[in-house]
């Protein structure tokens, strides 16, 4: 009888605390934040696995897991509930008394060894949880093999003065790299890495343990694992990406990937068919615009009332909006209440929040002085008392 194995299988590093996300991810982990009206970060990722043709996945999970692990249920919303495959909640878990929690990137796969000894692939691609982007894996699974890569990352080019904070290599004319620096002080190019990784796994797997034997090792991919096939001389390439990614791990950079869905040229293709994200969307009644309500350039899910103006934002499932409210350049996430007279400009309000009458959260940029102004932010399940003023930048 012939071996059962997968050519290649997904590993999603969910676990992150995303500490940058502030009030947002204080009782939810950062994959499991709202995005685009009807999505969670985390959709992209799995979408993106199963639009590549992979159809088993890992999804690492550490801090506040619960509702990421409700969500993702058994991986039904995204085709990844198969009887052989599928999608797969892997926590941190004891094996000996020297084993717990995941220490780093490395360890967490490296503690799940057997999950993907199970499938016998012979390639793994490895996975951030914490971007926006349509990837079709399947095609830098070609690069690798055309290669004969036993790495390749996915990379991009940053501006300079960003490329401090992620991992940057050096290539030469046929991509392959021949520098790589985690985080360095002063970058020698500005090609990024993405966070994706392709492994051929059993090159992989040897330096997973060798790694965990090192006392000294951090447990990382960017700092340890990568440098060490550099350093051996392992064939390691540089897969270009030329589409749209973001990083949202910070309150900026995930109301600019809101904002990025009312740009008229749609540079997510959030409308793309032929490459759909998926999410596991509750059943929601239609939509209600009310005559005297005035809606502009948004982006307005399923399940919402909307009596006030509603101006170049995006307003999740289940959003109400009373009259005389008015809502500019600002993400409103799922089942918030904005009652009479309320005015939010340039913010991002949790889930479940209510925003009584008169509250005033945010101001416009041309309002204020420039080192005065920024995004304001109001948590979770917040109820802010009628008549209250949030100034810009100030988080609740």
């Amino acid at each position: 009888m012939l071996e059962r194995k997968k050519e290649c299988i997904a590993m999603l590093l969910a676990g992150g605390q995303g500490s940058r996300l502030y009030v947002l991810t204080q009782d939810t982990a950062k994959p499991a934040v709202p995005f685009g009206g009807k999505y969670r970060i985390i959709d992209f990722p799995l979408s993106n696995c199963v639009n590549s043709g992979i159809d088993t996945v890992g999804v690492l999970t550490q801090y506040q897991p619960l509702e990421l692990n409700d969500y993702i249920g058994n991986g039904q919303p995204w085709d990844l509930n198969r009887n052989w495959g599928g999608a797969h909640i892997l926590p941190p878990y004891t094996q000996s008394k020297t084993e717990s929690w995941y220490k780093g990137t490395a360890n967490a796969i490296y503690q799940n060894i057997p999950f993907v000894d199970r499938y016998n692939p012979e390639y793994v691609v490895i996975l951030g949880g914490d971007h926006i982007y349509k990837m079709n894996y399947n095609k830098m699974l070609k690069f690798h093999k055309e290669k004969g890569a036993e790495c390749t990352i996915a990379v991009m080019p940053v501006p300079l003065d960003e490329a401090s904070r992620m991992g940057i290599m050096s290539t030469d004319e046929n991509m392959a790299i021949t520098d790589f620096e985690e985080k360095p002080k002063q970058p020698k190019s500005n090609l990024a890495s993405m966070g994706i990784y392709i492994f051929t796994w059993a090159t992989l797997k040897q330096y997973l343990i060798d790694d965990e034997a090192d006392p000294n090792s951090e447990n990382d991919f960017g700092k340890n694992i990568i440098p060490a096939f550099l350093k051996d001389g392992r064939p390691m390439y540089a897969y270009s990406f030329e589409g749209y990614w973001k990083d949202v791990g910070t309150l900026e950079s995930l109301w600019d990937a809101n904002m990025d869905l009312l740009d008229p040229n749609d540079p997510i293709n959030m409308r793309d068919t032929s490459f759909r994200i998926y999410a596991r969307n509750y059943a929601s009644p239609a939509t209600r615009i009310d005559p005297g309500a005035k809606v502009s350039n948004s982006f307005v899910a399923e399940g919402c009332i909307i009596r006030g103006s509603v101006e170049h934002s995006v307003l999740y499932t289940g959003c109400e909006v009373e009259e005389g409210a008015m809502i500019t350049g600002a993400v409103i996430m799922p089942n918030t209440r904005v009652c009479k007279g309320a005015n939010i400009s340039y913010a991002i309000v949790g889930e479940g929040c209510t925003i009584e009458d008169g509250v005033k959260i945010g101001e416009r940029p041309e309002n204020c002085e420039q080192s005065d102004w920024g995004i304001t932010v109001v948590g979770h399940k917040k109820t802010l008392p009628a008549g209250s003023v949030i100034k810009p930048k100030e988080i609740v």
